[in-house]
């Protein structure tokens, strides 16, 4: 089920908001440092991080390879504002000059308003789900349905062969499932699991966690980019 939903945001209240979220920002950037050693810096810490999520919480994973992409031609100030870090893991075999042959993951780290403050960078506030590609494969389904209104066995069927886009999901350039086309403050809305709601507008894929209460949105590109990990990539 499905339903549309408009957010009213007073402009008052939304500049006072957008002038306190600047202003935080600002000093947080100022204890981090904004060149380009700092955002090496946040990456090193993300990555080292996630590893010990893992190793926390996939003790029967041995050998694996863990990396993200999103600090490459970033600056400080872009990643303040991500709503959501992404990693990439994949298991291997450990012989002598190993190749990244074995089970594929994707590790979303969901951010909290906070995360990046005048302390630095506090990742207690982030939320980890790994995810397979058996259920990266249902979340698309979920997030196509609403999209399009399609079978989800026809989705299933689609989406391993293609691309999800702006606009629906493309097989060699065919738009072969097309979305709704919505106005920018109209979203479609579904309930995916006991922790997510998935969000469809135009601009990019928004998960709600019921937990939090956070709604944060995976960019389409990087979105393009796990699909193409899971059923592209080697």
């Amino acid at each position: 089920m499905a339903i549309f939903i408009w957010l009213l945001v007073p402009k008052q209240a939304k500049a006072q908001n957008d002038g306190a979220a600047i202003a935080g920002a600002v000093g947080a950037l100022a204890a981090i440092g904004t060149g380009v050693a700092a955002v090496e810096q946040m990456k090193e810490r993300a990555e080292l991080t996630a590893t010990q999520w893992v190793l926390s919480n996939y003790p029967q994973m041995t050998s694996f390879s863990l990396k993200t992409v999103d600090f490459e031609g970033k600056k400080l100030k872009d990643m303040s504002s991500a709503s959501v870090i992404t990693f990439k893991i994949q298991e291997f075999e450990p012989v002598d000059k190993p190749v990244l042959n074995g089970k594929k993951y994707v590790l979303l780290g969901f951010t909290s308003h906070g995360w990046i403050n005048e302390y630095g960078i506090d990742f207690s506030k982030v939320k980890w789900f790994m995810l397979d590609k058996s259920e990266w494969t249902k979340m698309m389904v979920s997030y196509v349905k609403v999209a399009s209104g399609s079978d989800p066995a026809k989705i299933e069927e689609v989406i391993v062969k293609g691309n999800i886009v702006n606009r629906g999901v493309k097989v060699k350039g065919k738009n072969t499932i097309p979305f709704f086309k919505l106005e920018g403050d109209m979203y479609l809305v579904t309930d995916y699991s006991d922790e997510m709601k998935f969000v469809y507008n135009e601009r990019s894929l928004g998960i709600f966690l019921k937990d939090t209460r956070d709604l944060v949105q995976i960019k389409r590109g990087s979105l393009i980019e796990l699909h193409e990990f899971f059923f592209h990539e080697n």
